[in-house]
């Protein structure tokens, strides 16, 4: 049976933290999905359409990844595609509350499907979406933070 797990994230927009969590993931699955969890609660700087491009120019190499997202809950999703493990990254402790909870949720939902945390490097733990954002609009060169597709789509919204 192929082993399935779920990527999921806003990526908005994706980093190299993120990327390196999917990379060191693909050692340990047969596919994986990169699933843009829609959240109607929180502003995205871009459209869901757009982090589907991105992501998918990012991942054209990665013939194991997939590219999707949802606005339902990961949860469904899994159960949906058949995937019994749900990636997650850490960077800090405050990381880790966050995603002790979303656990707590996802294996009351559904107790089958396993939450597998990758711990980020020390030269990414810092780096998060909104960060690389607010440097960005500040005239920080964000380069060695992101994909370099994700800087071309950057540069357009200036």
């Amino acid at each position: 049976m192929k082993k399935i797990a779920i990527y999921p994230g806003s990526f908005d927009p994706m980093t190299i933290g993120h990327l390196d969590i999917l990379k060191r993931s693909l050692s340990l699955f047969d596919e994986v999905i990169v699933l843009i969890a829609v959240n109607n609660r929180k502003k995205s700087r871009f459209s869901v359409e757009k982090r589907l491009e991105m992501i998918k120019e990012i991942t054209k190499n990665m013939p194991n990844v997939k590219v999707d997202f949802t606005d339902g809950l990961t949860i469904d999703y899994a159960r949906k595609v058949n995937a019994k493990h749900l990636i997650r990254g850490l960077r800090a402790v405050t990381d880790f509350e966050y995603e002790f909870q979303l656990a707590a949720a996802n294996e009351f939902c559904d107790s089958n499907i396993d939450m597998i945390f990758f711990m980020g490097h020390n030269d990414t733990s810092f780096i998060n979406s909104s960060t690389v954002m607010e440097l960005f609009e500040n005239g920080v060169d964000v380069s060695k933070l992101v994909p370099a597709p994700v800087l071309k789509y950057l540069k357009e919204l200036k």
